[in-house]
């Protein structure tokens, strides 16, 4: 990779990062975009083979986020019972 795209791509994507710090997401969406597009003129194939595998990998990514949800639901569940249980408990009977 040349220099000056090695510049442009840590200088865009650094920016990028500040930006989104600073809660400015469309300077820091468009600077992405920049760092991206940079990585995709240099890199071609690679960026083929990833757009063949995005379903795949949003599918992943959903069945993860599935499933991290049920367990947050369960988790919920068994504290909200716990939390009446320990409590019932120190009640006279």
């Amino acid at each position: 990779m040349e220099n000056w795209k090695k510049a442009l791509l840590v200088g865009s994507a650094t920016a990028a990062t500040v930006m989104f710090l600073r809660r400015k997401r469309s300077a820091g969406l468009l600077l992405s975009g920049v760092a991206v597009g940079t990585l995709a003129s240099e890199y071609p194939e690679h960026f083929r083979h990833f757009r063949k595998k995005l379903p795949d990998y949003i599918e992943q990514g959903s069945n993860f986020l599935d499933i991290a949800s049920r367990l947050g639901e369960r988790l919920a569940e068994a504290v909200e019972r716990r939390g009446t249980d320990w409590f019932e408990a120190l009640l006279p009977k």
